[in-house]
């Protein structure tokens, strides 16, 4: 089984397939997400050490956070979506 991947900052990817929701981390029930994941030792930190723009929700319970800004990974999904479009022409 082939799992297509998001760029998510500093060289690392999650499976496309597995991600449930990306929300920005501004808010106090991100943080409070975020705190949850890291009490429960299901927390990945791809932040490369910067601030946290975008916590990634995976369908494994495991919580991503990302110093990329959801926009960027959701501009990283179409670009991939137009690549693949363009390779089926």
């Amino acid at each position: 089984m082939s799992y297509e991947m998001i760029h998510v900052g500093h060289g690392n990817f999650v499976a496309r397939a597995r991600l449930i929701a990306v929300v920005t981390s501004d808010s106090a029930p991100a943080r409070r997400l975020i705190q949850d994941a890291r009490d429960r030792l299901s927390l990945i930190d791809a932040t490369g050490g910067r601030k946290t723009q975008s916590v990634l929700v995976m369908d494994s319970d495991h919580v991503v956070i990302s110093a990329l800004k959801p926009e960027s990974l959701q501009l990283e999904q179409h670009v991939r979506e137009g690549e693949d479009h363009d390779e089926g022409r």
